[in-house]
C-alpha cells in the first residue's frame, strides 16, 4: 500500500510572504542556515497559515495567523511556540519548535518555525484516491483513540504548563465564550445555532476532571509514518491546547468522525477516513477511550453537540472574514451552508437524546 507524504504547493495569492526579509532574519536565528530560502505553503486549513520553507538542505514549517486576522487572542503564536517547547520530553508527538518572532516587521504578524514532520497527513483520502483495508483501519482508529488518550496523561505541572488555563468551570466558560463568539461573528439568519446553545446551557454536566487537551484534535492534524499508516508520529495545529476536561476534548474530536448516515454536507466538509468500513464508530472510540482512561463516556452525548456547536463557531468566524472582505479564499465562499449543517447535525443528535 502506497501512500502519498503530505505536500505543498504554490502559495496562495494574497498570503504570500516576504521571502528576503525570512531569509534573513532565519540566518540571523539559525546557525547552520544556509539559503537561499524556497517557500512554499500546504494548501488545507482554514485557520493558522502553515507554509513549509526550504532553506538549502533543511526543510521547515512556518505557522502564522491569516491575513485580515483581528482576533489576537485566537492566533497566539508565542502561546502556541511555548507549548510544543514545554512539551518536549513529555509527549513525544509534539513538533519541535526552533524559532518564534514576535517582530511584526519581518512579516506583518507574530510567528514560529519548526522543524517539518515529515509524512503522511490524511486529509482528503477520498479525493487522494487511498484505499484502506479494514483491519488497517481498525489498526488505525484504536491509535487514534490511544494517542489522545496518552495525551491527556501528561502531567502537564511537571511539563511546565500548570498556569495554561483554568480548569474550574471549564465546561460552563466554554458554551458560553462560543455561543459568545458566534453572536459576535454571525451573519446568516441560522434558528439552530440559537437552540442547540440553549440546549448546551441547559444540560451542562459535571466536569470530570482535568487535563492538558488539544482542542483540534483529528486526523488531518496527524502525521502517520509513511512505512506504517497506522502508527501516529506527530501531532500538528496545537494553537487551541490548554487545560480543561477531557471529555470535551474528546468530544471535539468526535465532531469530526463522520459516519455514512451522516448530513452530505458534514461528509463533503469533514473529510478523512472515519467512515470507511473497518474504522471505528463514534460509540467505539468512546467505549475505547473509556475503558483506557477509566472515564465515564456514558454522557457524551453533550460533548459531542458542543463539538458539533465550537466547529460551526469556528467555521462562522471564518467566513465571517470572508463575508467581511478580509480574505477572498474561494473556499470559504459557502462555509455559511457548513455552519448551517452542522448546528442541524448537532440538533438532531440532542433532539434524539443518542450519541452514535
Amino acid at each position: 500500500m502506497t501512500i502519498p507524504l503530505d505536500q505543498p504547493t504554490a502559495v496562495r495569492a494574497g498570503e504570500e510572504l516576504d521571502v528576503a526579509k525570512l531569509e534573513a532574519y532565519l540566518a540571523a536565528q539559525l546557525p547552520d542556515a544556509a539559503g537561499p530560502l524556497v517557500v512554499e505553503q500546504f494548501p488545507s486549513g482554514y485557520s493558522n497559515l502553515t507554509y513549509l520553507l526550504r532553506l538549502g538542505d533543511q526543510e521547515l514549517v512556518l505557522r502564522r495567523p491569516p491575513f485580515g486576522n483581528r482576533v489576537k487572542s485566537a492566533h497566539d503564536m508565542g502561546r502556541e511556540f511555548r507549548v510544543l517547547s514545554q512539551l518536549q520530553g513529555h509527549y513525544d508527538l509534539a513538533p519541535n519548535p526552533l524559532v518564534y518572532c514576535e517582530d511584526e516587521q519581518v512579516l506583518g504578524a507574530p510567528f514560529y518555525v519548526m522543524q517539518r514532520c515529515r509524512g503522511i497527513i490524511l486529509r482528503s483520502p477520498q479525493k487522494m484516491d487511498i484505499t484502506l483495508d479494514p483491519p488497517t483501519l481498525q489498526e488505525l482508529g484504536q491509535s487514534f483513540v490511544e494517542n489522545l488518550a496518552a495525551l491527556h496523561a501528561v502531567d502537564f505541572e511537571a511539563a511546565g504548563l500548570g498556569d495554561l488555563g483554568k480548569p474550574q468551570g471549564f465546561i460552563e466558560r466554554q458554551v458560553g465564550g462560543w455561543t459568545k463568539r458566534y453572536r459576535q461573528a454571525r451573519t446568516d439568519d441560522i434558528p439552530e445555532m440559537e437552540t442547540i446553545a440553549a440546549w448546551l446551557e441547559n444540560n451542562r454536566p459535571a466536569e470530570s476532571g482535568a487535563s492538558l487537551i488539544h482542542n483540534d484534535y483529528k486526523f488531518d492534524n496527524l502525521v502517520l509514518d509513511e512505512n506504517d499508516p497506522t502508527r501516529v508520529i506527530a501531532v500538528l495545529d496545537w494553537e487551541m491546547c490548554t487545560l480543561g476536561d477531557p471529555l470535551m476534548d474528546l468530544g471535539v474530536s468526535l465532531s469530526y468522525w463522520v459516519h455514512d448516515d451522516d448530513e452530505p454536507a458534514l461528509k463533503s466538509f469533514i473529510t478523512g477516513p472515519t467512515n470507511f468500513a473497518g474504522n471505528l464508530t463514534r460509540g467505539e472510540i468512546a467505549a475505547r477511550y473509556s475503558e483506557i482512561t477509566g472515564r465515564d463516556t456514558s454522557g457524551i452525548l453533550f460533548h459531542y453537540c458542543f463539538g458539533l456547536f465550537k466547529l460551526a463557531v469556528i467555521v462562522q468566524q471564518i467566513y465571517y472574514r470572508y463575508a467581511e472582505g478580509h480574505t477572498q479564499d474561494p473556499r470559504f465562499a459557502d462555509l455559511n451552508h457548513v455552519v448551517r449543517s452542522l448546528a442541524v447535525a448537532a440538533v438532531h443528535s440532542a433532539d434524539r437524546g443518542e450519541f452514535s
